[in-house]
């Protein structure tokens, strides 16, 4: 494994952070949540769904053609289109209604006669007429009550059509929340960069990174380098997990540790023997998880990949996403760190991984150009590399 064993000054192995994250993850408390169907989207199940109707609902054509009754030939009695009301009351045996894929067939319906096998003479219907085919009955595919999805399944479009076919136009959800703080007084949401001031790149990155493993962005706040107004601000965060950004570090403006410190939060990780990334922070405190991240854009998402991505694909019950569990080997020039496990930007071609270059901390221009990132642990020397899958 890349990185195994303690960090040095105190920072953990990437790799044991991961770990560690992936079990603050499974160990947190998060409320299943009912949410309406469109917004459970990409979200994991989190109890088992029942049908609240049976599928089918009613006894309905599967062709257009003729629903019959008894030995042919047939007297047509009626028509029926689906969406409007059953044709008649009843057929009698030798009676059929023309009916349309989808319509109720009526009482006593045997089969459905396709208009492709039928012949009209005389004002009578005659064909192969199956008992039994060419109909739907009301719950022969699933029955109402029954468990149709259980907890666990990831709410996909299948599932979704599904559900509504069901009746259902909510669904349990788990979907832990995130609230994301971007610190900075350089830091601006438009325009361009310049004069001092920085183009926000980490809180455009975060919502797609944060749904991907499992979670929503429910809110970015951004502000200045305040210690009073981070302390208000984690304390007022209502999330599962409060990613802060850019106060990672151990710099004048950086003031993390300190707020943690004043809410008394239990400090997972203090930084990581990583490259880029190192300065990032795991913390708990009742049932919010904190993550700090670097403010640098290109660190910030090596940091996320260590520590969000698993830690929420843990609290919402799916494998972590960006685990690749074949390694590739690694061709270019790539150099160990001799402390740090590095993570270099690769591009996947067949089984092998080439650096893309461009990624240095506050660069997103290798991840863009991205699959993966190759981990490469202190006194590797070529060959095969783990990889960590980028979205």
């Amino acid at each position: 494994m890349a990185g195994c064993g303690s960090g040095h000054g105190g920072q953990r192995s990437w790799t044991s952070a991961r770990d560690l994250a992936r079990r603050a993850g499974e160990r947190a408390s998060v409320a299943v949540r009912e949410l309406p169907s469109e917004e459970a989207s990409g979200a994991v199940l989190g109890t088992d769904v029942r049908a609240l109707t049976g599928l089918p609902a009613f006894d309905a054509a599967a062709m257009d053609g003729f629903a019959v009754s008894g030995p042919g030939p047939w007297s047509p009695v009626g028509v029926g289109l689906a969406g409007a009301p059953v044709a008649c009351a009843g057929l009698a045996p030798g009676e059929a209604v023309e009916i349309a894929t989808g319509a109720r067939v009526p009482k006593g319906t045997e089969a459905v006669l396709p208009y492709e096998l039928a012949e009209r003479s005389g004002g009578r219907v005659t064909g192969p007429a199956e008992t039994g085919r060419h109909v739907r009955w009301a719950g022969e595919e699933i029955t109402p009550g029954e468990t149709v999805l259980t907890r666990g399944a990831i709410v996909g479009p299948a599932v979704l059509g599904l559900a509504a076919a069901l009746g259902h136009e909510t669904l349990p959800v788990l979907l832990p929340r995130v609230a994301v703080i971007v610190t900075g007084e350089e830091v601006t949401t438009s325009g361009l960069s310049g004069e001092g001031y920085v183009r926000d790149a980490i809180g455009p990155m975060l919502p797609g990174l944060v749904a991907w493993a499992g979670g929503r962005v429910e809110g970015i706040r951004h502000m200045g380098d305040d210690r009073d107004a981070l302390v208000t601000a984690i304390t007022g965060a209502r999330a599962d997990v409060v990613v802060v950004c850019g106060s990672s570090s151990k710099g004048p403006a950086d003031h993390l540790r300190a707020a943690l410190a004043e809410v008394g939060a239990e400090v997972l990780v203090d930084g990581v023997a990583c490259r880029p990334g190192h300065p990032q922070v795991l913390a708990r405190s009742g049932d919010t998880l904190f993550v700090g991240l670097p403010g640098n854009p290109g660190a910030a998402l090596v940091a996320a990949l260590t520590l969000l991505v698993p830690l929420l694909s843990a609290m919402s019950g799916r494998p972590d996403p960006s685990r690749e569990p074949v390694p590739a080997p690694v061709v270019g020039e790539v150099t160990a760190h001799p402390r740090d496990t590095r993570l270099v930007a690769v591009r996947l071609e067949g089984e092998r991984a080439l650096p893309v270059g461009h990624d240095r901390p506050a660069n997103l221009r290798g991840a863009a150009l991205a699959d993966a990132y190759a981990v490469i642990p202190p006194g590797w020397r070529g060959g095969e590399a783990e990889l960590v899958r980028l979205p």
